[in-house]
């Protein structure tokens, strides 16, 4: 049976990718060899990764996520500041948080949780931080290299880019040596209220 890597995302318009790039340039400009940049024509926002699954599951999962968003209308976020994971001072990922109707989009997202149990799929034991991630630090980055990646953090601020949640995508991701490739499997729209 052919398993392929998924996850369930929003995926960005062209305005938001673009205000992403940006953001990179400024945070480039620093001179941090030990980050590893993310595509900002790649990034999105997870809801929920599911890792490999049966090719025969996209369908069902396809219709776990419509039951999810039933009676979702099409909701608006905008892009915020900068942070990482797990803080600041010590740098893993570096991410742009989301602002805007989080509620909706948290709810949204616990309900995704909710009706892929019965797919073997575990509700995430940590609570929902909305983000898109712009890089990731390698390991061989020194403690003093990610404080100062860190204390750039706090002066570069993304364009507050607003944009509409209108569909949820099931998508592919193919692991090559230059880098994750995305593709759509499948998209659920929110209903119009």
């Amino acid at each position: 049976m052919e398993k392929i890597r998924a996850f369930i995302a929003i995926e960005l318009p062209d305005a938001v990718s673009d205000a992403l790039s940006l953001v990179q340039g400024r945070l480039r400009v620093e001179r941090h060899p030990y980050v590893k940049w993310v595509d900002p024509g790649a990034i999105h926002l997870t809801l929920k990764f599911l890792g490999n699954i049966d090719v025969e599951k996209v369908s069902p999962i396809t219709e776990a996520i419509a039951r999810a968003a039933q009676g979702v209308s099409p909701f608006h976020l905008e892009l915020g500041g900068l942070g990482a994971f797990p803080n600041l001072r010590r740098p893993n990922v570096i991410w742009v948080a989301v602002k805007g109707d989080v509620e909706r989009l948290a709810s949204l997202q616990r309900e995704i949780d909710h009706f892929l149990v019965p797919f073997g799929f575990s509700p995430e034991s940590r609570p929902f931080t909305a983000h898109l991630t712009l890089g990731r630090l390698r390991e061989r980055a020194s403690a003093a290299e990610r404080q100062r990646i860190g204390e750039s953090l706090i002066t570069a601020k993304p364009e507050e880019v607003p944009f509409q949640v209108g569909e949820i995508s099931l998508m592919r991701s193919t692991l090559t040596p230059s880098g994750a490739i995305y593709s759509r499997l499948s998209s659920v729209p929110l209903a119009v209220a």
